[in-house]
């Protein structure tokens, strides 16, 4: 593609404005070859930009000039995104049903559809035009799932699940299975509680390898529009997400849990049931929390608390064996 298409496309500006090279590939900074484009979201990999070989830079509007074209936009990071996604389309798989994919009288696939080797579809299930299936997704009875589905190999989604449009699931990924309920009998043993909720997974919603969300004891299980979750996640029944919340790898919330709209927990947090996390709040990796969180708070630890607090926590921990040797001396003396 012409930097200046491309420039165009990104709603970059293009400087200078007569830059005329012809980009095949996007490349990390350090190791980018003529005809790739890089780009420097931080101010202190600037220096690399002297040095890469890249033919043009993405850069911020307020990056100093350089002898190589730079595109400047607002967002590095997007616009380095969208780059990545014109200049390496990921592949299509072509349209059609493979012989062996097993599909129920009754189900009711749109038009333009890719089913792939050991699919299996329910009774009553319903998709979308544009749905891309990869070999062994099983959808069980009463799925209903909007336009631009695409599930990846091994995908499972359980009976009565209902998802919007573009959704995208990876691999190994399960939706709908049981809740985790069981209650003491008589003899004080476990007995299972059926779980005879729903999962309802609302438009744009990306969920990344082996991440289970269940199904709720009764009512819902619900992912809201624009959530990203990343792998291993587990969701456990009756959790409801909020829009354009991003959960990090190995995230556990336990059920009932409510997350409000924007939230990040980052890597290994762990949230206990019945907790209400507000509008915006950022847990920091490995955080557990055990209560309600108010919107706009950032907190950390385990149990998490303020992140500034405990911030000054740690570094006062660390010094806590030279502060007990001096309250000994001072007993002593």
């Amino acid at each position: 593609m012409k930097l200046q298409d491309l420039a165009s496309k990104l709603g970059a500006t293009l400087d200078p404005p007569s830059a005329d090279a012809e980009i095949a590939s996007v490349g990390p900074v350090d190791s980018a070859r003529p005809g790739q484009i890089t780009f420097i979201s931080d101010s202190k990999f600037a220096p690399l930009a002297l040095t890469t070989q890249a033919s043009a830079l993405i850069v911020d509007e307020k990056f100093p000039a350089m002898p190589k074209p730079l595109l400047r936009v607002k967002n590095t990071q997007y616009a380095y995104a969208r780059a990545v996604e014109l200049l390496h389309p990921q592949p299509h798989e072509g349209h059609g049903i493979h012989s062996t994919a097993v599909i129920h009288p009754s189900a009711r696939i749109g038009p333009q559809a890719s089913i792939g080797p050991y699919v299996v579809i329910g009774e009553g299930v319903e998709i979308g035009e544009h749905c891309t299936l990869l070999p062994h997704v099983v959808i069980y009875r009463d799925v209903k799932i909007g336009r631009n589905f695409f599930a990846h190999a091994h995908v499972s989604i359980r009976e009565g699940t209902e998802i919007g449009d573009n959704v995208l699931l990876h691999n190994g990924v399960v939706i709908g299975s049981d809740g985790f309920g069981f209650a003491k009998d008589d003899r004080n043993q476990w007995s299972k509680i059926p779980q005879i909720g729903r999962v309802v997974i609302e438009d744009n919603v990306e969920i990344q390898a082996n991440c289970c969300v269940d199904r709720a004891s009764l009512t819902e299980t619900r992912i809201g529009r624009n959530t990203k979750i990343d792998n291993l996640t587990h969701i456990a029944h009756n959790c409801v997400i909020d829009e354009n919340s991003m959960l990090c790898a190995q995230v556990g919330l336990a059920g009932s849990t409510e997350l409000g709209k924007n939230v990040i927990l980052a890597g290994q947090v762990g949230v206990a049931g019945h907790c209400k996390i507000g509008d915006n709040v950022i847990v920091t990796a490995q955080s557990g929390t055990h209560g309600d969180i108010p919107a706009g708070s950032m907190i950390s630890g385990s149990p998490a608390f303020d992140h500034k607090q405990w911030l000054r926590s740690v570094t006062a921990f660390a010094k806590l064996p030279d502060i007990v040797r001096s309250l000994r001396g001072k007993t002593k003396g």
